[in-house]
């Protein structure tokens, strides 16, 4: 049975009060926008305009390069300036199709839509495949392949994942707040692939004014369930909210589909939205811009390509030079070196700090407290896997099931030795990873 929370865990300083009460602010980007063919799990999108060409917004760019792959489209009318490698948020330089943004926004007319009651199963996933929907809550696994499990009759639950666990991330809170029928709405979309499935909106109890909005408006709906897991890092994880929500365990060998649950965050599920009811493509997401260095923290509609530095001018500037800048939350986010680059459909936030605690720390022997393993959500036993890491020891990594690992960060976090141990696991599990992909 369900308890609404797992075992370990950890609660840091939430942050989400510099940004949860603003409304959520569009932004219309005034530069170049830079579209890379790469910004999903899976084979990079095919060019199919070339430089020159006229495009209009909502245009598609780009074509699916492959089953599991997505395609992209203009957020913005203007001409393709070139296709070329550019620096994306990681650092790599990406194939990318660069727009110059002629300040119009016209825009394509989009296909005309048929009621949801009278579309087929794959008429809907073909829909959401067409749009370029890939998941938006930082894997970036295309969501038509999610929702196209082997046996769709075993899938019992499709879990909309509202709890926003990762520290000062606030835009599906500020989703839920002001947008909650398309949530919904979205959600009933993928009910209607799965016969046997019930939805669960899952949303961490320290959101009672989203609880009940959400309550309000599933109140005739017999097949969705507002479930509020207790609020604790990383109750957003898939395999935690899977375990709080259903009481069904997975381990790295296993999909959510193999737990008989399909699994999407709040802004994936409201892209499926705009596919099915408006006939329109994945163009846009929100981003949270906030920390300490920010003069106005708050949460923008940010059309897919903008360049970094154009939201944080809507931010207000920096009232303080950021000494640390994260794309993404302080737990799961990694450090970048540069705002030249563009928003994806998988950026969710940037995080600017005045100061970075990480690098101030010094590090310690361990002290074989146990704190590692009493957070750790995974149940396992970091100390010893960041030892088997340092060493190179891949045969004992594996048979202390360090592939379980879902780099959370827990345990670097509570360590009083200040061990960076999810970054030693982390290096060597992609190792192993690799490996095991040859």
């Amino acid at each position: 049975m369900a308890k609404l929370t797992f075992r370990g865990g950890i609660h840091p300083y939430d942050g989400k009060e510099l940004s949860k009460d603003k409304p959520i602010k569009e932004v219309l980007p005034k530069g170049d926008l830079v579209y890379p063919l790469s910004q999903h799990i899976g084979a990079p999108a095919k060019p199919i305009v070339e430089k020159g060409d006229h495009v209009l917004t909502g245009q598609k760019i780009a074509e699916a390069g492959g089953y599991v792959s997505a395609p992209v489209y203009a957020t913005v009318s203007g001409t393709v300036k070139a296709i070329e490698p550019r620096r994306v948020v990681t650092g790599d330089s990406v194939m990318s199709i660069i727009v110059e943004n002629d300040g119009l926004y016209e825009e394509v007319e989009y296909p005309a839509v048929k009621p949801l009651e009278e579309m087929s199963r794959e008429e809907i996933i073909d829909r959401i495949k067409e749009a370029g929907i890939v998941g938006m809550g930082g894997a970036g696994f295309p969501t038509h392949v999610k929702l196209s499990p082997k046996e769709p009759e075993k899938i019992d639950y499709v879990i909309a994942n509202c709890a926003e666990c990762e520290p000062y991330l606030t835009s599906d809170y500020r989703r839920m707040i002001e947008e909650p029928e398309k949530l919904v709405n979205g959600l009933k979309v993928s009910l209607r692939l799965f016969d046997n499935a019930r939805g669960i909106l899952a949303v961490e109890d320290n959101k009672p004014d989203c609880i009940a909005i959400l309550k309000k408006l599933t109140k005739d709906e017999p097949r969705i369930s507002v479930k509020t897991p207790r609020t604790k890092y990383p109750q957003g994880a898939e395999r935690q909210i899977i375990y709080a929500t259903t009481g069904r365990a997975l381990n790295s060998s296993m999909l959510p589909a193999d737990a008989g649950c399909i699994v999407n965050n709040v802004d994936t599920i409201v892209a499926i939205y705009h596919a099915i009811y408006e006939g329109k493509p994945l163009m846009n997401r929100i981003v949270t811009v906030t920390g300490d260095a920010v003069a106005d923290p708050r949460n923008f509609i940010v059309r897919i390509g903008t360049n970094y530095h154009e939201l944080i001018e809507e931010a207000g500037g920096f009232k303080k030079e950021p000494v640390k800048i994260v794309s993404g939350g302080p737990m799961m986010g990694f450090g970048i070196f540069d705002l030249d680059v563009p928003t994806t459909k998988t950026a969710s936030a940037l995080l600017c700090l005045t100061q970075d605690d990480v690098s101030a720390m010094e590090e310690g022997p361990c002290i074989n407290c146990g704190r590692c393993m009493e957070v750790c959500p995974s149940r396992l036993t970091p100390g010893m896997l960041s030892d088997c890491a340092e060493h190179y020891d891949e045969e004992r990594f594996l048979a202390l099931d360090g592939l379980e690992c879902v780099e959370c960060g827990c345990c670097s976090f509570i360590c009083p030795a200040k061990r960076p141990l999810t970054q030693t696991i982390k290096s060597m599990r992609k190792m192993q990873l690799a490996k095991k992909k040859k």
